[in-house]
Formats: C-alpha cells, structure tokens, sequence
C-alpha cells in the first residue's frame, strides 16, 4: 500500500479547499517571496540549540527511521536532533535546502519504547509526505492580519483531520497498535512509572463520557474544542483503533474504507460544532439537505408515521415537524440541496448525512424498496457508493 492511499479524506479535500482560499494564498504567497531571499537559517539555529544525532551515536533510533523512510516511501536526506526538555515532544520542520529536519525531545527519545518512538517517527514524517507545512496555519492565525472566524474554524477543523493522516503514517510504521495506544497515553499524561498502570479501555472510556456530556439535542462541542489544533489523544487512539481495524491494516475481514472514514468523522465530530446547528458553509449545507432528505425519505413509503416523525425530532427540536410543512415543495428542492451540499462538505461529511438519513429510513422498519431507491439516488448525488447505504442500514444505528 502506498502511504498516500492512508492519507484521510477529510484531511486532503479540507487542505485542497484552504489552498483555493484568497487570504491562504496571500499568506503562501508572502511566505515564497521570503524564502526567495534564500534559507531561513533553520539548520544553522538547530546545530547551535540542539545536538544533531549521528548514526555513530545513534544507531538504534536510525533503524527505526530507515524502517519508517521505506515504509512511507520517502526520498529526502533526513536530519535528526534532540534538544533538552522533560515534556515529551517531536517537531517535524518545512524542508530546508534539500533537508528534512526532526526533532526530538530529550524525556522522549528516554521514556518511550522503540515501537512507541517508531510511532511518533512515522507521525512527524507524515506531516511532511502529506505536505501539511503547505498551508501556513500559524502565519494564518497568528500573523497581524488575523482570519475572519469562518476561516479559523476551517483551519482548525483541518489540522485537526491532518493530525489524523500523520497518526495513520505513525501507525503504519509501527505496526502495533498496543504502541501506539501507549505511546499516545504517554503524550496526554506524562506518565512513564508503575505508579499509574496503562489501561486501554479505560483510556477509552473517555471517549464514551465525552459522547454523554455532549449528548443532548444540538449540544456539539463546547466552542473552545473549535479552535484546537490536535484532538484530544482519547479521540486519536479512538480513530486508530479504527484504522487498525480497517482493510488497510488487515488482511480479511476489516471494515472497509467508508466505514473507517464515517467512523472517525463521527469520532473527530465530538470536537466540532454538530451540523445541525453549526453556521459554516458545509454545515449549513449539510443541515438542510438532511432536512429535506429526512423528509422525502419519511413520505417515500406510504406518507410520515408517528415513527419517523419522533426520529426526526431526534436530530431536531420537538415540534421541528409540523402537518403544515410543505414536504413536496421541500422534495422539489432535494437535487439542489443536494448537489449544494456535494460542493460545500467533504465525503466524509456527506456520508455522515446519509447515515443519519438510514436512521430516518431505519424507524418504522422494515425498510421499503421505495426508501432504498431514495437514499441510493441521494447517495449518487452525493458522490458516495451505493454499497455504503446498504453496509449502513445492515448495523444497528441510532441518532448520534
């Protein structure tokens, strides 16, 4: 497998939209014409600060990243450093005269274990495959002319998703998902002793909690989760269990692609506003195709039932429904609202949608050929297999 073909669709559709944005290419644009002027003087400040590892003085830590420049492909001269520091930390620096620059912190290269190190290797080396550095986000946030919020919320919501990318890299070289789970406990406590004992499920239990807190209709994330630049690490070991899981990482029987990618949207969407009451374009898009896909799905099959009338709520307010909703004029509008939505969010987000609309076509069981037609011609609007509504609708599934 190419490690391209492990990159997250969210992350590459997000980066392709922010590339296209005006104040994006300002800001690359002013970074190219500095870099013009010639090197930064990167590598001259990175011997001065820190210690550039050989591998006469570090052979064992060389295995690991030569494993992990063939498993990602990659062909570029390699530098890595260490600098003094109890936090556990790795940096992967933008290319510099035909370099790649890593660095690591001193408790790190100490406290983690050769898969749990690989792990963190393979994951600073995916910011570089998958040309994160190209989007400048802490220019963008930080610079003096700040983004407007609709920007920050798409910038953050990406380094989120390309977090994710650079975890799968990290996974992919290590192979071992008990590492990487431990590795990322590490990160998030700082903990290395006996004194507290590694628990995976525990771990994750966080992640079920989260889920409780923000359950209540429209709720989503708490807005300070909006603009964090890496999930939470529960929600990282989370989506790698996934990955793990999936057909890239196992011979038979993973879930496929779809199912992956759904399952970490749905998992990443605990740290972002719900699309049923966000105000971005995607979401806005989003929230009135499922209105309108939730209503042509319900009266596809002998008109709304109470049924489907109370799943629907679910996702809305009580009384959202009304007897005085005109539902064939909202069905007339279903191909725009559907094709706004193909334009404004990414697959992952659409493939959201249509497994909430499962649910509305899930509550008055059994499913009516009717429906099943509904839902693929809205799947072929939306650019998403047919095959992803029918592995959708053979789980359980219930309203998030």
């Amino acid at each position: 497998m190419h490690a391209d073909d492990l990159r997250y669709r969210n992350d590459r559709e997000q980066a392709n939209s922010l590339l296209e944005d005006p104040a994006v290419k300002r800001v690359r644009e002013f970074i190219e014409k500095q870099e013009e002027k010639g090197p930064t003087g990167l590598r001259r400040r990175l011997l001065s600060t820190s210690v550039r590892l050989s591998r006469k003085m570090a052979p064992d830590i060389y295995k690991l990243s030569d494993e992990c420049v063939e498993r990602l492909s990659m062909e570029i001269p390699l530098e890595l450093y260490v600098y003094a520091s109890p936090q556990f930390n790795a940096m992967c620096f933008k290319p510099e005269e035909g370099r790649l620059y890593v660095m690591f912190s001193s408790a790190l290269l100490e406290s983690f274990s050769p898969k749990e190190l690989q792990f963190v290797m393979g994951h600073e080396f995916g910011h570089y495959i998958y040309d994160h550095h190209a989007i400048p986000i802490g220019y963008l946030v930080k610079g003096q002319q700040r983004p407007d919020p609709k920007l920050a919320l798409r910038l953050f919501a990406w380094s989120r998703n390309a977090e994710v990318s650079a975890d799968r890299a990290g996974a992919y070289c290590a192979q071992d998902f008990s590492s990487v789970a431990s590795g990322l406990f590490k990160l998030a406590s700082g903990l290395t002793s006996s004194v507290v004992k590694f628990d995976l499920d525990e771990f994750l239990n966080q992640v079920d909690d989260m889920q409780a807190v923000d359950s209540e209709p429209g709720q989503g994330a708490p807005e300070g989760d909006w603009f964090s630049t890496h999930p939470f690490s529960p929600l990282r070991v989370k989506a790698l269990q996934l990955f793990f899981r999936s057909a890239m990482m196992t011979a038979e029987g993973g879930i496929s692609i779809d199912e992956l990618d759904v399952g970490v949207q749905r998992t990443m969407s605990l740290m972002e506003p719900s699309y049923l009451d966000g105000r971005s374009d995607e979401a806005i898009a989003m929230r009135n195709l499922f209105f309108a896909g939730a209503l042509a799905v319900a009266d596809a099959h002998g008109g709304i039932t109470q049924a489907e009338i109370d799943a629907f709520e679910q996702f809305f307010d009580d009384g959202e429904y009304s007897d005085k909703l005109n539902v064939a004029r909202i069905k007339e509008e279903l191909p725009q609202r559907i094709q706004r939505a193909k334009e404004q969010s990414t697959e992952p987000q659409r493939m959201q949608v249509l497994r909430d609309l499962c649910v509305i076509a899930m509550a008055d069981p059994p499913m009516h050929d009717q429906e099943r037609a509904l839902l693929h011609g809205i799947a072929d609007g939306l650019g998403v297999s047919r095959t992803f509504v029918s592995q959708t609708v053979e789980h359980d599934i219930e309203p998030d």
